[in-house]
């Protein structure tokens, strides 16, 4: 437990890069290096990007992904029978580790071998498996994953596209009834995809059974559309333009009744609807959730951006300098990292890059688990599909936070394209929004919350979920919250204990920082469930009393999220034998944990948990830590390891101080 800073002056820190990075890489270690030294042979993609015409671009990250699909390294969590890697831990290392390198390549990556060929593997059969996977995994055959479409988004359950099932050709009939029940914002769609996954309302006999996905053929081998397709092209975007976004239309397409992906409903010849989940809404949610792992990768591809720019924006600011200062001989500069607030801009972001780091890599290790097959049961794979969204809410906003603070940093030079920050803020700006709109993410995870994942939450639509908190659950979840009782719990695990242990205990104490994020995080959910019901019990409107709270609701799911990632560094640090490397990132923990409260201090305050004298001696601490971290600041982005050839400028990260 390390000491507060008022009573014993720590050591000057010092650390190794490579023994940082050996802790960094974790498990897949050599995975991340091989991908590592894949990179800087696709730099030139970074380069020459600017220049090309966006047909050119797109022909161009076609030929990257397929010479990586070459290698291996995007089909790492197929199985080995088909050319895969059979892991999919390693899978995801190897995709936040692209995560360094073009993000249009690295998009490109996942609609390929993520949300295509993972639709196949996850969704289908034996008989989908054996007729595509090979194929996918070599890249002979492109495709893309058509679930979004112009009129609906997160809300899949609503998707207007239709596959009716004909007895008399045992055959599936796909259109598209109206123009905005087209799927839109497709990658791979617009020139490269010859094959989809379509989700789309099953309709057998006249009874619709929710959305199921289907193989539907888009292109013949000449990349002609077929008969009944039509496919328009999105255009620009903001980013990633090497990525063929397009929109499909399908009028009365007809596919076989094997392209129906099977694996938890299926169709008889002779028209019968089968699967062995009887709850609509059950199958749904159970199908959506073996999709989870696109989730997962772009919340790891969130954090990898981060470490770009604060790579180029912390190397600069040690070579960079600014106005005398008089404190060194008379007319140097100083370096900017040297000055309190451009450590207090950069420093609590280097931390917190970590700690979401290891909060990806405790993530991407339960993902493994329920996807291997080594955790099987129900709460698991639901306490994933939470984690996975909160967690890429949370990594997707790092990146942007980052990145734009990175870019200010690194003043006019930032600005200018060579530099990065101009194809990083444009390329990473959807990550918050695609595999899941950061928000609805969170409000998923506050559902979540409020049942204790163990309702037949895949039942309730919004006002079903009012219902069922106000008449059910609020007494439930009010028991089950431990706000009420940590001050308690709290006596036996902090020096002081009673109600002063949020004033007696050390600043840099973890379990401090720990029971600090646990009681906001039960004191925000036993909220929100009192203020459900206290509107439902005044009469309100359901609808009216939920949209009222989602506020609340997304507060507290934040803070739910929040209490993970700290929890999981504080594991990391733990498990680390005693040395520079501990002494480093302990450090580094302490600042994410006391800049996490200090920016939230207004709510501690007001909820009695933090006051006035104590706050300011937190930002003191963050300060002093600041202060403390800079020597080795340098260490800690290369830690990161990025290839200096994906840095993009030589001149501007370069220098060493």
């Amino acid at each position: 437990m390390a000491e507060d800073s008022t009573t014993t002056e720590p050591p000057a820190l010092a650390v190794d890069v490579a023994a940082l990075t050996e802790v960094l890489d974790g498990h897949y270690a050599e995975i991340r290096r091989t991908v590592r030294t894949l990179l800087p042979a696709y730099a030139s993609v970074l380069e020459d990007a600017e220049e090309m015409s966006r047909a050119d671009f797109r022909e161009r990250v076609k030929e990257v992904v397929l010479e990586i699909a070459g290698t291996g390294s995007a089909a790492m969590g197929f199985p080995e029978e088909y050319g895969g890697g059979g892991d999919i831990g390693a899978s995801i290392a190897a995709f936040e580790t692209l995560a360094y390198g073009d993000l249009s390549v690295l998009v490109k990556v996942g609609v390929q071998f993520g949300l295509f060929g993972g639709a196949l593997l996850q969704l289908g059969t034996q008989r989908h498996h054996d007729a595509y996977l090979a194929d996918v995994v070599s890249g002979r055959l492109l495709g893309c994953f058509a679930m979004t479409e112009t009129g609906h988004g997160s809300n899949v359950q609503a998707l207007g596209t239709v596959a009716t099932y004909d007895p008399a050709t045992a055959e599936f009939v796909v259109t598209t009834p109206t123009e905005d029940a087209g799927k839109d914002y497709i990658g791979n769609a617009a020139a490269h995809a010859r094959v989809a996954v379509v989700f789309a309302q099953l309709e057998v006999g006249g009874e619709r059974h929710g959305v199921h996905a289907l193989v539907v053929p888009l292109r013949d081998e000449a990349g002609a559309p077929l008969p009944g397709v039509r496919i328009g092209d999105d255009g620009a975007k903001m980013g990633l333009n090497g990525v063929d976004n397009g929109r499909i239309w399908f009028d009365g397409v007809r596919v076989p009744r094997e392209a129906l992906l099977n694996r938890f409903a299926d169709v008889t010849e002779d028209g019968t609807y089968v699967s062995d989940i009887e709850s609509p809404g059950r199958r749904f949610f159970t199908m959506l959730g073996t999709l989870v792992q696109g989730r997962v990768s772009v919340g790891a591809a969130g954090v990898s951006a981060a470490k770009v720019a604060l790579t180029i924006a912390v190397r600069y600011a040690l070579q960079r300098r600014q106005f005398e200062t008089g404190t060194g001989d008379e007319g140097e500069e100083q370096l900017l990292l040297d000055y309190g607030l451009h450590q207090r801009r950069l420093l609590p972001r280097v931390a917190r890059t970590y700690a979401l780091h290891f909060a990806q890599q405790v993530l991407a290790s339960r993902l493994h688990d329920v996807f291997s097959g080594i955790t099987t049961d129900e709460e698991s794979r639901r306490l994933l599909e939470s984690r996975a969204a909160g967690t890429k809410a949370l990594a997707t906003w790092l990146a942007t936070d980052v990145i734009q603070e990175c870019r200010e940093a690194c003043g006019g030079a930032g600005y200018l394209a060579v530099n990065r920050f101009a194809a990083l803020k444009a390329d990473t700006d959807v990550f918050t929004t695609f595999e899941g709109d950061n928000h609805v993410l969170l409000q998923l995870v506050g559902k979540g919350l409020l049942t204790d994942y163990a309702s037949d939450f895949s039942d309730l639509d919004q006002l079903g979920m009012v219902r069922f908190v106000a008449g059910l659950a609020v007494d439930t979840v009010l028991e089950r919250s431990r706000a009420h009782q940590l001050l308690e719990q709290i006596r036996d695990v902090l020096p002081g204990g009673g109600d002063s242990w949020d004033t007696d205990s050390g600043l840099r104490d973890p379990s401090y920082h720990l029971a600090m994020f646990r009681f906001r995080e039960e004191h925000r959910i036993g909220g929100v469930a009192r203020r459900l019901k206290s509107g439902v019990d005044a009469g309100m409107n359901a609808g009216e009393v939920f949209s009222r709270v989602q506020d609340h609701v997304i507060a507290a799911a934040r803070a739910h999220v929040e209490r993970l990632v700290l929890e999981a560094f504080v594991d990391q640090v733990e498990a680390l034998d005693d040395g520079e490397v501990k002494a480093t990132l302990n450090a580094v923990c302490d600042l994410y944990a006391l800049s996490e409260i200090e920016a939230d201090a207004a709510w501690f305050i007001e909820h009695g948990r933090l006051g006035v004298q104590r706050s300011k001696a937190i930002t003191r601490e963050v300060g002093d830590l600041c202060r403390r971290l800079r020597p080795v600041a340098r260490e800690l982005v290369d830690g990161f390891a990025v290839p200096d050839a994906l840095l993009r400028a030589p001149a501007l990260v370069g220098g060493q101080a």
